[in-house]
């Protein structure tokens, strides 16, 4: 324990600069060919307590060792999925800093948390953050006119942030480029009212949740079955027909389900239900422009 509170202490002082592996053997009093092991083994401990030691140099002798002041009771006290969750918290409010302060293993870093937030002299983008965590509307200046939006979300796209809301009076979603916001004010006494979203819970647009669900049979020759499995994905169900294959979809997105069924062309006959044919049989004579 004494060996413990020695190398703590020299570190401690040492801060942000470590202290050379060979010079914290000899503050332990370890000799020998296998001081660099011994060494090892007293960081287990004192990682094993909560104190974040790393490693910032080479290998073995060469190796050069800091310590973070953290609040250790984070690693005794939280198990390793508690631990995670507050570091994707963190980092989801923009405080890296708290990673370290916290002393959060930044190596579990989650990989789907982007933390390239615009820094705190973006003022639009922290009256934005603010909005969404206050639930409330949003006044600025955008491509010349004054908007009044019911923020739903903010997320960024090749390295530029957008909002994503309505504006008061519609039901129409848009995006808003952050940056060219100007005069951006979070009215905390009127609350952001939130429209229902459609669910995308894949890239396949045949999975989002767009339109009430309806089953969807469709024939196509045996030969052309799989181009319509590729094309739509699995099916519910399939059964053979004579020379054919009929398959049936449960349908959420009407729209990606016509285009689909454009591509094939030929290949494939609806069968039904009726809504869905007269569906298909409208948008083709809108094209054609009868």
């Amino acid at each position: 324990m004494e060996r413990l509170v020695r190398l703590v202490a020299v570190l401690h002082q040492a801060g942000r600069h470590g202290v050379a592996a060979t010079n914290l053997a000899e503050i332990a009093g370890f000799d020998g060919e296998d001081t660099i092991s011994q060494l090892g083994r007293e960081f287990r401990h004192l990682r094993a307590l909560g104190w974040q030691i790393d490693n910032v140099g080479g290998e073995g002798n060469h190796g050069i060792y800091r310590m973070v002041t953290v609040d250790n009771r984070i690693a005794v006290k939280l198990t390793p999925e508690q631990q995670a969750a507050l570091l994707r918290a963190v980092l989801l409010v923009n405080r890296d800093d708290l990673v370290e302060r916290l002393g959060l293993p930044a190596s579990e870093r989650p990989a789907d948390v982007i933390t390239a937030v615009p820094g705190d002299g973006d003022q639009a983008m922290s009256t934005v953050s603010e909005a969404l965590r206050l639930g409330c509307i949003l006044r600025f200046r955008y491509a010349g006119s004054l908007r009044t939006v019911h923020p739903e979300s903010a997320r960024t796209q090749n390295g530029t942030w957008y909002l994503r809301g309505h504006e008061d009076g519609s039901d129409v979603v848009k995006s808003f480029v952050i940056s060219r916001m100007s005069e951006v004010a979070a009215d905390a006494t009127t609350p952001a009212v939130r429209l229902e979203t459609s669910r995308h819970p894949g890239l396949n647009p045949m999975s989002w949740e767009i339109d009430p669900p309806v089953e969807v049979t469709l024939r196509a020759p045996a030969e052309f079955a799989p181009d319509v499995r590729r094309w739509l994905g699995a099916p519910a169900s399939e059964r053979e027909a004579g020379n054919d294959i009929e398959l049936t979809y449960v349908v959420t997105h009407r729209a990606a389900l016509r285009s689909r069924i454009y591509e094939l062309g030929p290949r494939v006959q609806v069968l039904g239900p009726d809504e869905i044919r007269t569906e298909l049989l409208d948008e083709l004579a809108f094209m054609a422009g009868e």
